[in-house]
């Protein structure tokens, strides 16, 4: 199985490169995982519950990091066992750089490549790709849910949206007041709508 993919992210380079190196971070986002622990350098034992299809499994397994590049990149291997259900092993490559437009935030690339034995590897490739791929979107939902929550909503959309919302309500608000604009007009639709009915 091979994916790739990329994600704009609502936080600075170094804030998700901080965040993708935290152990109870990554726990907390990747789908069904309950244990993401550090026991050597560089080196994560990782415990996760996988479903594919008709197939769940416990998965345990470890987690490496090579060619770190703060706050740039690195590569990670990993390997877990789901017992009956089968094997998984693989590697995968992160990089995060600035946003090409000079807005907000940053940018994430990331490419999988895995291979899976056993049970799970019967089921199928438009299965695996389908659960591989619902799994990265819940991660990056849940990624950027924790960020907002740690760092604030990104700061180019939140005064954006809201303040001409509230100007246009206040001034419409002023209008009725005054008995122009809108509530006016909808008198005089409804007086309209009266007169061919009677």
């Amino acid at each position: 199985m091979e994916m790739l993919g990329n994600r704009r992210l609502g936080v600075t380079q170094q804030q998700a490169w901080e965040a993708l190196n935290d152990p109870e971070t990554l726990k907390k986002c990747i789908p069904g995982c309950d244990k993401f622990e550090l026991t050597g350098e560089n080196q994560y034992t990782v415990a996760l519950a996988v479903k594919i299809g008709p197939v769940s499994a416990k998965f345990n397994g470890k987690v490496s990091l090579a060619d770190i590049a703060p706050p740039d990149s690195y590569k990670l291997s990993f390997e877990g066992q789901g017992g009956v259900a089968g094997f998984a092993k693989g590697a995968s490559s992160v990089s995060l750089k600035p946003v090409a437009d000079g807005g907000e935030g940053c940018e994430l690339d990331y490419t999988v490549q895995a291979q899976v034995g056993g049970k799970i590897a019967q089921l199928g490739q438009r299965l695996i790709d389908g659960a591989a791929k619902s799994t990265a979107d819940d991660f990056f939902k849940r990624f950027e849910a924790e960020m907002q929550s740690r760092y604030g909503p990104p700061p180019a959309e939140a005064p954006a949206e809201e303040a001409p919302a509230e100007k246009t309500g206040a001034v419409a608000g002023f209008m009725q007041k005054l008995g122009i604009g809108r509530k006016s007009d909808k008198a005089a639709d409804e007086k309209t709508d009266e007169k061919p009915g009677e």
